[in-house]
């Protein structure tokens, strides 16, 4: 049967619609989920620290994680090199469980900062009986003692540490881990994953990314690793306003514009900026919704922002509220 060009133009026009209609809303309505948050009054941004999420500063990772299947004393034994999806080459162990190093660390001269709650989440790799295998010089290994005495496995003068969440060889669940944690290059440095690297050879965070939060699950965080949020009085359709203005932007800056080009597991659809009507310029949004970061966050990693009046929430890549409905 052949279609009339007036039947093909109301249903292109008719696409042309939805399209639109989409373009700046939820596809379909969000699944309900708990409002962890308290009732905000109006008008109320939050106060700093009032929030229901958790500091990363406090301790290395936030929360202790699940025992590996490797007792946290095991042996490194002979180290090898493995290449991990999106991280690239890193250095393993005997079982193939991938090795880290803590940003808070120091390489010249070796010394660790990880101990208590961090080195139960973090279990440091043992100096005895580690030996180079094929792909790691030699010469780059080394160790540091721990306020214990113990001995720690040092790469590159860098102290060695597995992840608790890594149960299975090649997993690499630490990566990029509260904006400190990072998988051990051969030669001690970052993991790059191929990506940007700056003067020193070190791996160039995205202007936008992820990580995974061991209590909030996949986050978005801009460049320095920072929570990013939204605020649920703001408007996403049917174009982006920002209810956030004054004395609530010193608490809740806002994300100044990120070429989608310099993001990393952001979803694309919706990802546009707008200019704001208080003269701050242009700000950016996911899925058409207004992002901000928090004061009240000091370190990367921190989500203390998270619940904040019960109108604040960090952000899935999807632009959707983390622990509230829309």
């Amino acid at each position: 049967m052949k279609t009339s060009w007036r039947s093909a133009s109301l249903v292109a026009s008719a696409a042309a619609v939805l399209a639109l209609t989409t373009a700046c809303g939820q596809d379909s309505p969000p699944a309900a989920s708990q409002n962890v948050g308290a009732t905000a009054a109006p008008g109320d941004y939050g106060n700093i620290g009032a929030g229901t999420g958790t500091g990363a500063s406090g301790t290395a990772s936030g929360q202790p994680a699940a025992p590996s299947p490797s007792s946290p004393s095991s042996p490194a034994g002979k180290l090898s090199v493995s290449t991990a999806e999106e991280v690239g080459k890193v250095v393993t162990d005997s079982l193939g469980l991938t090795l880290y190093r803590f940003d808070q660390d120091t390489a010249e001269p070796p010394k660790t900062n990880c101990d208590g709650d961090c080195a139960k989440t973090w279990p440091p790799v043992p100096a005895d009986d580690a030996e180079a295998g094929e792909g790691i010089d030699k010469a780059l290994l080394g160790s540091v003692t721990r306020a214990d005495g113990t001995k720690q496995l040092t790469v590159g003068g860098w102290p060695a540490y597995r992840y608790a969440k890594d149960v299975n060889a090649g997993d690499v669940k630490g990566q990029g881990v509260g904006g400190k944690w990072y998988a051990l290059a051969p030669d001690g440095k970052k993991a790059q994953g191929g990506g940007e690297v700056d003067g020193g050879g070190e791996a160039v965070q995205a202007g936008l990314s992820t990580r995974n939060d061991p209590k909030l699950g996949e986050i978005v965080v801009d460049k320095n690793g920072m929570t990013v949020y939204r605020f649920k009085k703001d408007e996403a359709w049917p174009k982006p306003v920002s209810n956030c203005s004054g004395a609530c932007l010193e608490k809740w800056p806002l994300v100044e514009p990120v070429d989608f080009a310099d993001t990393k597991g952001i979803q694309k659809k919706g990802y546009m900026t707008f200019d704001r009507t208080d003269g701050k310029g242009k700000q950016q949004t996911i899925n058409c919704s207004p992002i901000y970061t928090f004061a009240g966050d000091k370190a990367p990693g921190d989500t203390n922002g998270q619940g904040v009046g019960g109108t604040w929430f960090a952000v899935r890549p999807d632009g959707k509220l983390v622990g509230a409905s829309e």
